[in-house]
């Protein structure tokens, strides 16, 4: 029989090689599918991992794509080191979309640019004011906080249905349920002509650099980072494990929500029921594949960015279905899990006790 034994000292060199080895098997895993289903493998993994790059357009884009993932997968990082599992970050997302989407709505032709800065404000709070709930019924009556912010993403998603259905339905819009257009005065600045790709990277790469500072260079965020680890010792220490609940939520929604308020403002340019798309969950991955630091996090959000084109391009030129994209993702985590598993135990075989006492009494007869 086999059973998993715990490694006396796991390779350092894994730790960290070991996303890229989650990399090189989920392609492997792809190729497998692509021909199963009929299609050219290589136009497939050409569509997922060279079309995304193969033009400044095409860079342009994965950017835009990255940057929503980047930003919550930060805020991710901060609970996940913290022993927090915030895994409504999705809903976050949708309510600092929705927050900013309301003071968006705000504007007419004679507001002033002031408003976007109270548009990305507006998203901040609102995202840390969804993760406040679960913060609040984590500390007062220590509810599961995996449940709480994973059943918020629904209520979230209903409240967005709720205003572009209802009060903020366009009354010129054909009945469809979305908002009016915003004004061009809330649009996210552009950072060059010809692009999609706005202020929102600036932003996330500070936030990169910021954590980073936070995290490895700050008392602050060495007492985050052992108040949910050891929280025995921190309590030795004199570390708040209430406060460390607290802080890591609060970033953590506020970086969803400020995702939220640069894609209601930047790409989209209104609120529609399709708001929702699956970042909050996807940045899980994010996190996880760039061993929640923030720095590997950076090349995770452009790999998961990457699926995400890809998958739309293999639905539009390979006739693959777009749930192709959510294979992808969920592969590299599955693989990425497995071989974090093999990281820290080793596979040994040993035999059973029934099988120990008939070797044993098969010697006793000879």
């Amino acid at each position: 029989m086999l059973k998993l034994e715990i490694r006396p000292q796991p390779s350092s060199f894994w730790s960290y090689a070991s996303p890229l080895l989650a990399l090189l098997i989920t392609v492997a895993i792809g190729v497998g599918l692509f021909i199963a289903l009929g299609k050219d493998p290589v136009k497939g993994l050409e569509v997922f991992f060279w079309e995304p790059i193969k033009s400044p357009y095409a860079l342009g884009e994965l950017l835009v794509k990255a940057t929503p993932l980047l930003i919550i997968a930060l805020g991710l990082a901060v609970c996940f080191r913290s022993n927090i599992w915030n895994i409504g970050a999705e809903g976050q997302y949708v309510m600092g979309a929705l927050a900013a989407g309301g003071v968006a709505l705000l504007a007419d032709k004679t507001t002033g640019p002031w408003i976007i800065p109270a548009v990305l404000a507006a998203g901040v709070l609102g995202g840390m004011a969804w993760a406040g709930l679960t913060a609040l019924l984590r500390d007062r009556f220590n509810a599961n906080e995996i449940l709480v912010s994973l059943m918020l993403v629904y209520v979230a998603d209903m409240v967005l249905n709720y205003m572009v259905f209802g009060p903020w339905k366009d009354p010129n819009g054909y009945n469809f349920p979305q908002t009016k257009t915003f004004e061009a005065v809330t649009q996210i600045p552009r950072l060059m002509a010809g692009s999609r790709v706005n202020i929102g990277i600036v932003l996330a790469l500070l936030g990169v650099a910021g954590l980073w500072l936070y995290l490895y260079r700050t008392y602050a965020g060495f007492a985050q980072e052992v108040s949910g680890q050891a929280p025995a010792a921190a309590r030795y220490a004199g570390f708040s494990s209430r406060r460390a609940l607290w802080v890591a939520l609060l970033i953590s929604g506020g970086a969803a929500g400020l995702a939220g308020a640069l894609e209601v403002a930047g790409p989209i340019g209104q609120l529609t029921p399709y708001v929702p798309a699956g970042y909050g969950f996807a940045a899980i991955i994010v996190a996880f594949v760039g061993r929640l630091h923030p720095v590997g996090v950076v090349f995770s959000s452009l790999l998961m960015s990457m699926f995400y084109i890809g998958g739309e391009l293999a639905q539009s030129r390979l006739g693959l279905p777009k749930s192709l994209t959510g294979v992808f993702q969920g592969l590299l985590l599955f693989n990425l899990l497995a071989c974090d598993t093999l990281i820290a135990y080793r596979i040994k075989a040993f035999k059973s006790r029934a099988a120990a006492l008939a070797t044993s009494a098969l010697k006793g007869a000879h």
